[in-house]
């Protein structure tokens, strides 16, 4: 059967066009490594053999495309083209191409990851070790890779964090500000025994001037129910659970 006819399409494909009126969609690499360009005349079992390498290609495209767009591991990849319902001997080839042509790297994903998490988030190494984790790459790398977030810089971002929540709680003092501060900040995955030491260094006492201030907010917003001494106990309550303590008296 010949070729009577090469169109460019999209995607490094071409479209070939048979004497008997059929068309296939092929890679470039396909009509290359079949070298339909210069035979001219293929019969079926050339058409089988370049579809199922045009399959192939196409895995393997996919694939690049996919990790062009954003870094992935291995694992990340892999369900991603496993969820595209790619056959997955397949799957698995496009992978091993990939890792040998130095596209595909666990080991320079993680590093790229762990630099981006520290110098973009407020994230601990803690969290970013889960994640990492999570996308199944080795305790190994993950152990290695994670010296880039030394002792120094997660001490500058915990200082940073305390500073930052200390700011934003106006209405909060006292161990309850501290206890609120050092769960936010354990919560992004921090060593709870550097973040105490931290926080040791600032002072959570009770600001009378926020105190102050939080005592005429609740009175106004209970006065009109309470009165006397219940009223006091109802402002002593909620000042208390504030963290904060203010005498009119």
């Amino acid at each position: 059967m010949k070729i009577v006819k090469y169109k460019k399409s999209t995607n490094g494909k071409y479209k070939v066009f048979l004497e008997d009126g059929s068309a296939f969609s092929f890679y470039e690499d396909v009509i290359l490594k079949f070298n339909f360009l210069i035979t001219k005349n293929i019969d079926d079992q050339d058409i089988d053999e370049a579809l199922k390498y045009n399959q192939e290609c196409d895995v393997y495209y996919v694939a690049l495309k996919c990790i062009k767009s954003r870094f992935r591991s291995v694992y990340e990849l892999k369900s991603f083209l496993i969820y595209k319902q790619y056959p997955e001997n397949l799957v698995d080839k496009a992978i091993q191409k990939l890792q040998n042509q130095g596209y595909l790297d666990d080991r320079g994903f993680a590093k790229s990851y762990i630099n981006n998490q520290i110098m973009a988030t407020s994230k601990g190494p803690i969290r970013i070790e889960k994640e990492l984790l999570e996308k199944k790459i080795s305790f190994e790398i993950i152990n290695e890779e994670m010296q880039a977030f030394t002792l120094e810089e997660q001490e500058k971002k915990i200082h940073k964090l305390i500073q930052k929540n200390i700011k934003i709680n106006h209405s909060t003092g006292g161990d309850v500000l501290m206890r609120k501060i050092f769960n936010k900040i354990k919560n992004l995955g921090y060593d709870s025994s550097l973040i105490h030491s931290i926080l040791s260094d600032y002072s959570f006492e009770n600001n009378l001037d926020i105190a102050k201030k939080e005592y005429n907010k609740l009175y106004r917003k209970y006065s009109h129910k309470y009165e006397g001494e219940e009223l006091k106990r109802k402002i002593r309550e909620k000042m208390f659970l504030k963290g904060l303590s203010y005498d009119e008296d």
